[in-house]
């Protein structure tokens, strides 16, 4: 609920922070609004070229990767469960529905590539369930293209949303996973690895979806 409520809201409208997520202990992760509502940067590109097929990105954001290939005519849809990010990426002529990647979505089983950028794994604070349900939502040989932190961690914390005056909304549960760590969760979750890379400090990963059951 913490995504849907006015302090991110706020930032998407602005298209900056500050915007932070703040751990039980105090410290906080800086969220990076002005690149999500930006177009996409090198590192972005890198992704955009792999998808293959249609394309499913889980927690759009402000809709930079769904719009830039909406540009270049590919098929896509993103979600999220914040009401400013679906409406900001309608409005820059992507296509976004308002929904929990736990809710039922169309062609479940049938995306070519799934996107999870930005820190998604941690949707959920449960990376194995939230990669078995993308598993779910991929094609037999489908891809999962997942940004990862870019140093080697592997945690489960809760956090709550700041914007820089201090802590708003309750906390909820949150994952951080370097490359090594989003690869092992994704083989628990029947996943293949396919490759890693990194561009401007930012790492990702390829999981592929094998075409038979594992």
């Amino acid at each position: 609920m913490s995504w849907t409520g006015d302090v991110y809201a706020a930032a998407l409208r602005t298209g900056r922070g500050p915007l932070f997520l703040r751990r039980a202990d105090g410290r906080r992760l800086r969220l990076d609004v002005e690149r999500w509502c930006a177009g996409p940067d090198a590192a972005d590109r890198s992704v955009l070229v792999r998808c293959t097929g249609s394309v499913l990105d889980i927690g759009c954001g402000p809709g930079r990767m769904v719009i830039a290939l909406a540009r270049a005519a590919r098929p896509a849809l993103g979600i999220d469960t914040s009401p400013a990010a679906v409406a900001r990426t309608r409005s820059r002529g992507g296509t976004a529905l308002l929904r929990s990647v736990f809710q039922a979505l169309p062609a479940e089983g049938r995306w070519g590539s799934v996107l999870l950028m930005d820190g998604n794994a941690g949707i959920g604070g449960d990376p194995v369930a939230l990669l078995r349900r993308v598993r779910r939502l991929t094609a037999p040989g489908g891809l999962l293209l997942a940004e990862a932190a870019a140093t080697d961690i592997d945690e489960r914390l809760y956090v709550r949303l700041d914007d820089g005056t201090g802590p708003v909304g309750p906390p909820f549960p949150w994952a951080r996973l370097g490359p090594a760590a989003l690869c092992a969760n994704g083989e628990s979750a029947g996943w293949v690895p396919l490759g890693s890379w990194a561009v401007h400090g930012r790492a990702f990963i390829a999981l592929g979806n094998p075409r038979t059951a594992r």
